[in-house]
Parts: structure tokens; C-alpha cells; sequence
């Protein structure tokens, strides 16, 4: 597959983003662009502003270790900006081909059981599995509680992404919504890069970029990162406010699939809101498994 295009407006992107004054260099004041010049870009890389115009319109392939990090260097690369940039520079040459995780169909993926057991002895907070098109794969049982909201509605396919942007219940599910957008499409774009042979994260991606205006705008801005650690704030519709901390785990023996677990400060209101969820969902089992009776 053809990455250039993506190769191009990454690169033009980041360029863009960085200032002379960022970079050590004088502004001038008969500039046309907002960022670098390629000219700039190039010097700063101690390479020739032919061969930065080659790399910039796409053509990574056969760019060496040395000329990639010189490059993520004087662009001022993050570490999921340099991984994201390597890559783009694999896929260019056809060497990801031999590295890039099996194709799953997602419908097909089961947990195997000591996963799952895994899961099940996680409590005290929502645990799940995902891919990096953002679908669900496995959950506990307060993780399926948790995204209840998700699950509510059959068509989005228990895909997080399509939650944030196509359903309006997540406007409510993520007070800080604008930041739950923003990090559901630096995933995606971090999984183009990783795996641009994804014929289904294509699909998703052109069903999200058609149908909403807030992720095609998100997606332009070819922004990646690393999603490992953090706090989040959520509304649940059952139990109200919640203040979790995050971790995300790669899983060494599923390549590609990530193993999130919620928790809350102990003592905290949000840790008594998680028991609430709890008994909540106990309660909601039970209800739908009790058979119906008449009288």
C-alpha cells in the first residue's frame, strides 16, 4: 500500500508546527509559511534541501536509521511522533510486511481463557481489551457496566471510536469530551502508521471522516501519541461523576492489543462511585438472567 501521501502530510504537518525561534534560528520578517522552511528543515538535518523535498513528498523509502532521527531531531519529535515516523519508514520499504502483527477479523478474536480469567479477577475497576481501531475485545464485569453506553447501542459495533464521535450519549460519557477526541484519533493515527495494511481501521477511519466533521478535522492534523498512563474524568449514567486513573499494557503474547485497567484514589469519591457500578451491575445480571414468571 502507497503511504505516501501520509508520509507528505505528516512531515508538512510537523514542520509547520515548529517556529524558527522553537528551533534556535532567526524569524525574519518576510515569512510565508507559519513553521520551518524546508530549507530550514533541512540545514537543521544537515542534509540537502533536495533530498528533504524528497523525503517531505513522500518517497521514506531506503531513508536510513541515521537520516530518520536527524529528521525527527530537528523537527522536535515526541517519542510517539519518532516511533510513528519509523513506522511510516517501514511501511515505505515493505519491511513491516514481516513485523506487523496477523490480521484478526475482531469478530473472530476471542479471549482465551486464562485472559479472560485474568480479566475476571480484576474487581475493584473496569478492565478490558482493545485494538488499535479502538474495538472491545474482552472486558470484566465492570468494564462491561462501565461502557454501558457503548454496548446500548448496537451500531457502534462496540467500537469506541465510533461511541466518541457517532453516538451524542458520549457527550455526556466524557465531560471533557474534546480531549476523549482528541486521544481516540492520535490512536487511530498511531495505527495507521503501525499497520497501514488494515483494511478495516481504513473502513472505520472513511466511515468516521464521511459522517463527522469533529474527527475529520482531528484526523487532518496528523497528530499521534502514546497512550499508557493517565486520569480521566467520566459521567455514568447509573452512578454519576468518576475520576479514574489509567494504565494500558501492551500484551507481549497478542501483539497489537492493549489491556486497559480503570482505578480509583482510595478513600475517593470515585472509588466509592466504582463499588456503586459494581452493585449496579451485579444487580442488572440478575435481572436479565431471572427468568420471567406469571401469576
Amino acid at each position: 500500500m502507497d503511504n505516501r501521501a501520509e508520509v507528505r502530510e505528516f512531515l508538512t504537518s510537523r514542520r509547520a508546527k515548529i517556529t524558527p525561534e522553537q528551533a534556535g534560528l532567526l524569524s525574519g520578517s518576510r515569512r510565508r509559511v507559519p513553521g520551518l522552511r524546508r530549507s530550514e528543515v533541512a540545514a537543521l538535518s544537515d542534509m540537502s534541501v533536495e533530498y528533504y523535498s524528497t523525503l517531505e513528498r513522500g518517497n521514506l523509502a531506503g531513508a536510513s536509521p541515521a537520516v530518520l532521527e536527524a529528521l525527527a531531531r530537528a523537527l522536535q519529535l515526541d517519542d510517539a511522533e519518532r516511533a510513528h515516523l519509523l513506522n511510516l519508514a517501514r511501511a515505505a520499504d515493505g519491511s513491516d510486511a514481516l513485523t506487523r502483527p496477523r490480521r484478526r477479523a475482531t469478530r473472530q478474536w476471542m479471549a482465551h481463557r486464562s485472559l479472560q480469567w485474568t480479566l475476571d479477577a480484576i474487581t475493584a475497576g473496569p478492565a478490558f481489551v482493545r485494538n488499535g481501531r479502538m474495538d472491545i475485545l474482552a472486558t470484566n464485569q465492570l468494564a462491561r457496566a462501565f461502557y454501558a453506553d457503548v454496548y446500548a447501542t448496537p451500531h457502534n459495533q462496540a467500537n469506541l471510536a465510533r461511541f466518541n464521535f457517532l453516538d451524542p450519549a458520549s457527550r455526556r460519557f466524557y465531560p471533557d469530551w474534546d480531549q476523549a477526541a482528541d486521544v481516540a484519533v492520535a490512536i487511530l493515527r498511531t495505527e495507521a502508521g503501525r499497520n497501514p495494511h488494515d483494511k478495516d481501521l481504513h473502513d472505520l477511519v472513511g466511515e468516521l471522516s464521511t459522517r463527522s466533521d469533529d474527527f475529520r478535522t482531528r484526523w487532518g492534523a496528523h497528530n499521534v501519541r502514546h497512550h499508557g498512563t493517565g486520569t480521566k474524568r467520566f459521567h455514568h449514567h447509573a452512578v454519576g461523576g468518576l475520576t479514574l486513573a489509567y494504565e494500558g499494557l501492551e500484551m507481549a503474547a497478542e501483539p497489537g492489543l492493549t489491556l486497559t485497567i480503570y482505578t480509583a484514589e482510595p478513600g475517593s469519591p470515585s472509588e466509592q462511585g466504582l463499588r456503586l457500578l459494581a452493585t449496579w451491575a451485579a444487580t442488572h445480571d440478575a435481572d436479565a438472567t431471572e427468568p420471567s414468571t406469571t401469576s
